[in-house]
């Protein structure tokens, strides 16, 4: 398996009141703790619906504005067009993606976390499902899962989602 790491942050993030991929984590920030998370285990990375200094960046496809599909549906395309097998994307939003989530989430077909559906390994060839389901008016991350029959795996503890700054931990 050849992994795209793929960090979708193209969201506004209006309930976090500012640009929270750049809020600190114990003492880094998020895009670069989710960066060097999904380093450890894919052979390249790309952060989709914005432009990242220090990150190859991808614009959503096929434009902006359609959440976190957009994101994912560019890194599938590129991966594809660069000859990567699939892609592992996670939200610039979850700080403690486990470090071995890609090996965890394998198996047959695509597959999410049950409580973080942007969390998710995704064989590159869903691609052109998700144009299809895009072009439909789709928009649901749920919805697409479920359309392309993903596994849903549970994680005990469950991961953390930064939506506001009450999420994150008190600095020291």
């Amino acid at each position: 398996m050849k992994l795209l790491g793929a960090i979708l942050a193209g969201g506004r993030a209006r309930r976090f009141g500012s640009d929270k991929a750049h809020a600190f984590y114990e003492g880094e920030r998020l895009i670069d703790r989710v960066g060097r998370a999904l380093a450890e285990q894919c052979d390249a990375i790309v952060v989709c619906g914005r432009e990242e200094p220090g990150f190859d960046c991808l614009p959503d496809r096929p434009e902006p504005g359609l959440g976190p599909l957009g994101g994912l549906n560019a890194a599938l395309h590129h991966a594809a067009s660069h000859g990567l097998t699939h892609v592992l994307s996670c939200g610039c939003d979850v700080p403690n993606l486990p470090k071995d989530i890609a090996q965890v989430l394998s198996g047959e077909g695509p597959a999410i976390v049950q409580s973080q559906p942007v969390v998710g390994l995704w064989p590159a060839e869903t691609g052109e499902m998700l144009d299809t389901f895009l072009a439909s008016g789709e928009r649901a991350l749920y919805a697409f899962a479920d359309h392309v029959g993903a596994r849903r795996i549970a994680f005990d503890p469950p991961l953390i989602n930064i939506n506001a700054p009450e999420d994150l931990p008190p600095k020291a």
